[in-house]
């Protein structure tokens, strides 16, 4: 049975949550100046209204472009992204999240600051990843969005992180039964090794049996010619990649790409 507030959150069955990615902000090596904040939010302000026009469930607002990532990130990280989304709050029409990479703190700050109702984030586990030794600290995390007055904010748990790998030999079902005795997650994201790389349904599946009463996400690499499956074994997909023109991480929202997809998706509910 679903949980009460996945419903009242996406009131669907199988919600797809596009991403928003920002373009290099300040502070970010491949920020341009030259075009300044208004550029970010112009560029961000056309892929919102493409997502929205293809018919997605709920938008998730991320610095993908910020490359490369920190897991502590800068107070100007989260001003400029509070920026934009505060010039977009007019133009949002369904649920939206938050994901500052990759730094859950600073995510759960600019969910507060702007009425996001979810964030996914890496909160869990420590890994050896691209970024250098990564840790996490997850009952700070906890009791952060207590701090900040959002009990009500939804933690999506990303338990395969993209470029990393954990530092025990651990399975991905021992990771994810453990993760939800001791952490309580309101769902669970199974990622493939990069933004844009498919997840493995044979992961979904473990993951899925396992805890089969926590939400689980398909996190990257849902395509035309996937999608079934991949929903098949999760309770919903967060999609970027695939809505992008020719189906490139680099490029904008193509509203066409989005509109083939979500029809799909409408068909297989």
């Amino acid at each position: 049975m679903k949980k009460s507030w996945f419903k009242e959150i996406f009131n669907t069955e199988k919600p797809i949550i596009a991403m928003c990615h920002f373009q290099p902000l300040p502070g970010d090596p491949y920020y341009d100046p030259v075009s300044g904040m208004d550029y970010v939010v112009e560029k961000a302000k056309k892929d919102l209204i493409n997502l929205q026009e293809g018919g997605v469930d709920a938008i998730m607002f991320s610095n993908e472009f910020s490359l490369p990532y920190l897991t502590e990130v800068k107070p100007q990280t989260v001003a400029a992204m509070g920026r934009v989304i505060g010039e977009l709050l007019g133009n949002i029409h369904v649920p939206f999240g938050v994901n500052v990479l990759w730094d859950p703190i600073a995510s759960i700050d600019l969910a507060a600051a702007t009425g996001a109702k979810f964030i996914r984030e890496i909160m869990s586990g420590v890994y050896a990843s691209d970024f250098g030794l990564w840790n996490t600290n997850v009952g700070k995390v906890a009791r952060h969005k207590i701090e900040v007055g959002r009990k009500d904010l939804k933690l999506f748990f990303n338990i395969v992180p993209e470029a990393a790998k954990y530092l025990a030999d651990r399975d991905i079902s021992e990771i994810a039964k453990t993760t939800v005795f001791n952490n309580r997650p309101d769902a669970l994201c199974v990622s493939g090794l990069t933004a844009g790389a498919e997840t493995d349904s044979q992961i979904l599946i473990k993951v899925k049996n396992i805890v089969p009463d926590t939400i689980v996400f398909s996190n990257t690499g849902c395509r035309l010619e996937n999608i079934e499956n991949q929903l098949k074994y999760s309770d919903g997909a967060i999609v970027g990649t695939t809505f992008k023109v020719d189906g490139v991480f680099e490029n904008p929202v193509d509203k066409d790409r989005v509109k083939t997809f979500m029809e799909k998706v409408k068909s297989i509910r």
